[in-house]
């Protein structure tokens, strides 16, 4: 063996391990490596933890891809990817856009429509054929090139706010957005801030802003995680990233820890 051979391999293993991501000077740690699903798992209706179904999420020239081209039909398999740690405060980042055609199949109204879900249940919880988590819904809508459809919107899947300091129980809610069309990159931006205020924004812009993430004791799967009706706030919970029959891509998730 020639003499320079051995000091190479005691190197090789610093110079290829793979640190893991560090934040940036501001804070912002990314969820998404850009490169694989590492520390995200999938949960689809009609199917266990874990299996990505027909590579329902995949990556690809580095965005998470939400894709449906090995799918027969839509079938209503709502599907989540869920990150593998839970928060409590927190800002959260990504941009994301609509891209392609929608699964045959797909509800109407679920066109040009995903999210991002917040203070999610623990995914472990979630029954096989359960179509959403427990959770904070900020609701992604892309424009259809004609009608207004505002983006970053409230939805609460066994969930209640208080708005404008009333318990708000509609199960969807306008934010103040403008319609975004086409496939243009958009960022949205959450603020969580434990079982207190809860600010969405879409480029920069405050859109949305309501108070008190709550269980609604009214909701059959949300009933399954109450212990005592008197603690409906959620004060953390898991993120998770949509499919619901329109794909779409996620170029950038960072999440930024707030203080209590």
């Amino acid at each position: 063996m020639p003499r320079f051979a051995l000091p190479l391999l005691l190197l090789a293993p610093a110079v290829f391990a793979a640190d893991p991501p560090k934040a940036d000077k501001d804070g912002w740690e990314p969820l998404f490596d850009g490169k694989t699903l590492d520390g995200w798992t999938p949960k689809l209706k009609g199917h266990e933890l874990g299996d990505n179904y027909a590579d329902t999420f995949s990556v690809k020239d580095g965005v998470i891809r939400v894709d449906y081209s090995k799918y027969d039909k839509w079938n209503t398999r709502y599907g989540h990817l869920f990150y593998k740690e839970k928060f409590g405060h927190y800002r959260l980042r990504i941009e994301y856009r609509f891209v392609g055609e929608q699964v045959k199949g797909g509800e109407g109204w679920a066109l040009r429509n995903s999210g991002v879900m917040i203070h999610c249940q623990d995914p472990k919880t979630m029954t096989k054929d359960q179509s959403f988590p427990v959770s904070i819904e900020v609701q992604f809508l892309g424009g259809n090139g004609k009608d207004p459809r505002p983006t970053c919107n409230l939805c609460t899947p066994g969930t209640n706010v208080v708005l404008k300091e009333k318990l708000h129980t509609p199960h969807c809610t306008n934010s103040t957005s403008k319609t975004i069309h086409g496939d243009e990159w958009v960022t949205a931006e959450v603020e969580v801030n434990g079982g207190g205020t809860v600010k969405h924004f879409v480029n920069g812009e405050l859109v949305i802003e309501y108070e008190k993430p709550q269980l609604d004791p009214k909701d059959a799967d949300a009933k399954k995680l109450i212990k005592d009706e008197k603690k409906l706030i959620l004060e953390e919970g898991w993120i998770s990233l949509q499919s619901e029959s329109h794909p779409i891509e996620f170029r950038k998730v960072e999440i930024k820890r707030l203080k209590k």
